[in-house]
Formats: structure tokens, C-alpha cells, sequence
């Protein structure tokens, strides 16, 4: 049936040419699908979203009202308030013994804010940034959308699905101006060595080329102490989040820690793309700073350790390969080979017939993207393992 409004004439309208390098972003398929499902009263495990499973700290949340009532919402100098700016000045202080200036720290609208930023900053048409395969698809798209291209580099067990110098050295163009790495890494929850990280840098710099950095999952570690790019360079960009260890996906705020010779052009960047980060979010966060919040975040990362080792185990109890246990973040990446080849069409099975849902690895590449899953583990013991049990029941596991 055409749409009433429907003039027969759509594929004769223009649009963007960048649009056709930009991939939809397919997990949200299933997470609609999902949503869906549920709203029809059907019950779903969902494995799928990368999201903490916990209240947002009370202390931040009693800021945002305090805030409220104090004053009106109004516009913010683009990289943030000198507060809040500070405030993550001393965290880093605190919690790596670095002394970054206020003057670096930007605040964005969410971490994928300071990501596009940092790509208007640093690509031009045809230029060329590295990362790994897997990766985080937005990445890619951020590059894209400045027109500019994305180079995967196939990554797997042997190296942690990190890059390595040499992998860098080798992919390097003349149209080659950065790397971009994540660690814990999404959707591996995969670390990178120090001395693996200060290698890259090497390799970059020598190449006069810039690292970008997602410490996103910063704070979400299992036994290992984790370093900053910040601990060695200056010249690197650092992209961090409230999402995920301050457990603020839907506030919406985030931060990069810049070279001193990109902040003038990220802020005209950031004025003009949408002005400011929301006031409210922001009087909120300089509360996820407080020793109180950092104790009930801590709290939390045990937590999604032990969600994290009871599910590993039984992932590979019913059959799901993990050469590599994930050492952070709040993922498993798992080659599903043993049940599928396609790994979207296994995901969508798995949501209408068994009720869980994940991601697939569709989503994070072109390496053996249709041999893998991502499950998002911060839930319940008691709703992962009825998850494990319909999985077992579905594939006769």
C-alpha cells in the first residue's frame, strides 16, 4: 500500500553523499524488536544493550534537584563549567597522580559528543584513521560522517583484539592521520598493555599522525590496575564518559582531555554544532566526584565482576568460544561458529523463539562478524541465569 504521502518521486530526492558510508547501527533492530515485544507483554532477557543495570548514584541525582530548583536552565561556555572542569582536573589527580589542567578538559554531550568532535577536529575528506576489528561501530561512523574513512584492522585472541606498533606501522598511508584504540575495549572488554600502548604512540607520533583514546570503561576492571594515555603523552586526545562507571547513560555527558594546541578549534567546533551540554546534567555530575559516589560505583564494578564470571562460565558451558577473558567493560564477545554462520539471523532467532536478546557481531566489523555475539552482562544473577536456561533450552544445549 503507498503512503498518503507518498509522491512517487523518493528516489529522485537528494541526500548527503556521506550517508551511504554511514552503516545503521544494527543491534537496535533487536533492541526495538525487543522493546516491541515486551510492550506486547512478552518477557525478554535483554542481553543486548550496553548499559549499567544500576541507579544512577543518589548523590547526583540530589544535585540535579538542587539544581532545579536553584535556577533556570540556561546556555554554558561550550567546553563546560569551570567546576565541573576542575572537578575532573582532581579526579584525574586522585585516581592516576596527574596533574591535567582544567584548561584541556572539555565536557560534551555524552562521550559519541566528544568522538565526532574530535574527528571535525582532526579529519578531512579522504583521510584515514586506523582502529581495530572488532570495534565500536560509531567510531567508524563518526569518521565517515566527516567525511573521511576508517581503516579495520583484523585483531584477534593473539594480540587481545588490540592493535599492536607493528599492526599500526603496517597499515599506515600517506592518508593516514590517526589511531583510535579503546581500553577495556567495547565490545571485547579487552585491555591494552602499557608498554603495547606506549609502543603505538611511538609508532604515531613518529609518523606525525595523533592517538585518540577511548577510556570509556575506565573504572569498570577486574584485578588489573589500567593506565591512561595521559600518564605518558600530551599530545593524545582522551575520550571518557559519566555512562558507564558513574552509571549515567540517559544524563548524557561526557569528556575528552585534549592537546593544548586542539582546544580553541574543538570549542569553536562545539559552539557551533549545539553550544553547550545541558546545565542540569552538569551541576549533577560534579556529585559523581564525591568519595560516597565513588565507594557505591566501586560497589557496582563488584558486582559486574561476578555478573561477569558467572555468565563467561556458562557461555562456554553451552558451547559459545571466549579465547579471551574479558578484563573489563561489561561485555563477552563470543564466536558463536558452533550454532550459526549468520550471526544477525541466529540473533533474531534466539529473540523471537527463546526471548533473549543480544548483538551481533554484524555490528563491530568485517572479522568474522558473523561467527560472533555480544552479550551485555550487567544484570541480575537470578535474570542472566534464566537467560542461560533459555539458551540451553533453545539450542538443546
Amino acid at each position: 500500500m503507498k503512503h498518503p504521502h507518498a509522491t512517487g518521486n523518493e528516489s529522485k530526492v537528494k541526500k548527503a553523499s556521506r550517508l551511504s558510508q554511514i552503516e545503521p547501527f544494527h543491534v537496535m533492530r533487536i533492541i526495538t524488536r525487543a522493546m516491541e515485544l515486551q510492550a506486547a507483554g512478552v518477557d525478554i532477557v535483554n542481553l543486548a544493550i550496553g548499559e549499567p543495570d544500576f541507579e544512577t548514584p543518589p548523590l547526583i541525582v540530589e544535585a540535579a534537584v538542587r539544581a532545579l530548583k536553584a535556577s533556570s536552565m540556561r546556555y554554558l561556555p561550550s567546553l563546560g563549567t569551570d567546576e565541573l572542569r576542575a572537578a575532573i582536573s582532581q579526579w584525574y589527580r586522585h585516581r592516576y597522580g596527574l596533574d591535567i589542567s582544567k584548561n584541556r578538559i572539555a565536557v560534551t554531550s555524552g562521550s559519541s559528543a566528544a568522538l565526532l568532535l574530535t574527528m571535525g577536529v582532526l579529519v578531512s575528506p579522504g583521510d584515514e584513521i586506523l582502529m581495530p576489528d572488532p570495534t565500536y561501530p560509531c567510531n567508524r561512523n563518526f569518521v565517515s560522517a566527516m567525511e573521511g574513512r576508517s581503516t579495520l584492522i583484523p585483531v584477534g585472541p593473539d594480540t587481545d583484539y588490540q592493535l599492536t606498533a607493528e599492526l599500526v606501522e603496517r597499515h599506515w598511508t600517506e592518508r593516514t592521520v590517526g589511531v583510535m584504540i579503546a581500553s577495556p575495549s567495547n565490545p571485547t572488554g579487552s585491555l591494552m598493555d602499557a608498554d603495547v600502548l606506549r609502543e603505538i604512540h611511538q609508532v604515531v607520533q613518529a609518523n606525525y599522525g595523533t592517538l585518540i583514546v577511548d577510556e570509556i570503561y575506565h573504572g569498570v576492571t577486574y584485578g588489573e590496575q589500567i593506565s591512561s594515555a595521559l600518564e605518558f603523552a600530551d599530545d593524545v586526545f582522551v575520550i571518557n564518559s559519566f555512562s558507564k562507571y558513574f552509571a549515567m547513560t540517559g544524563w548524557r555527558l561526557g569528556w575528552v582531555v585534549l592537546p593544548e594546541a586542539h582546544v580553541d578549534d574543538f570549542e569553536m567546533l562545539a559552539q557551533n554544532l549545539y553550544i553547550s551540554s545541558p546545565e542540569v546534567a552538569q551541576r549533577a555530575a560534579v556529585a559523581a566526584f564525591h568519595p560516597e559516589t565513588i565507594k557505591a560505583c566501586d560497589v557496582n564494578r563488584m558486582h559486574y565482576q561476578e555478573q561477569r564470571d558467572f555468565l563467561l562460565a556458562e557461555l562456554r558451558t553451552i558451547g559459545f568460544k571466549i579465547p579471551v577473558d574479558p578484563m573489563g567493560a561489561i561485555y563477552i564477545y563470543a564466536d558463536c561458529s558452533k550454532f550459526t554462520k549468520d550471526s544477525f539471523d541466529f540473533c533474531q532467532d534466539l529473540l523471537e523463539n527463546a526471548g533473549v536478546a543480544i548483538a551481533p557481531g554484524l555490528d563491530f566489523g568485517a572479522n568474522r562478524a558473523s561467527e560472533h555475539v555480544r552479550f551485555s552482562y550487567p544484570k541480575a544473577i537470578p535474570v542472566l541465569a534464566e537467560g542461560v536456561r533459555r539458551l540451553k533450552e533453545h539450542l538443546g544445549c
